[in-house]
């Protein structure tokens, strides 16, 4: 397994606030004061949130006015796919043997 390469990514992610607004985020660029809208929190808790996901860069920022506007970038999940597609494959590879390891303890065949 490679070592990951930005846990920036990750530590962005773990938050269900930031979770939620990255899904906001691919229906296209939305206003700070529309993403923070939908939760229970100050302004200032979400503007924290949109600066660890811009840090991440997940997350892009540009002036409009005075309005700042966010728009996904989903690149950097690619190293999050990536590391967990080989967990899958991990599981995969015992959950195929398991399943033959009972088949045989019950004289199943596969």
């Amino acid at each position: 397994m490679r070592p990951i390469q930005n846990n920036d990514v990750f530590h962005a992610i773990a938050h269900p606030a930031r979770r939620a607004i990255l899904v906001t985020l691919r229906g296209g660029e939305r206003p700070a004061r529309e993403l923070a809208a939908p939760f229970d929190m100050t302004f200032a808790a979400i503007s924290q949130h949109l600066r660890v996901l811009e840090e991440a860069g997940l997350v892009e920022v540009r002036r409009d006015g005075r309005q700042r506007l966010y728009r996904l970038r989903p690149q950097p999940l690619s190293g999050v796919v990536s590391w967990i597609d080989e967990f899958a494959a991990f599981f995969s590879e015992r959950l195929d043997a398991l399943g033959e390891h009972l088949d045989r303890k019950h004289g199943k065949r596969r």
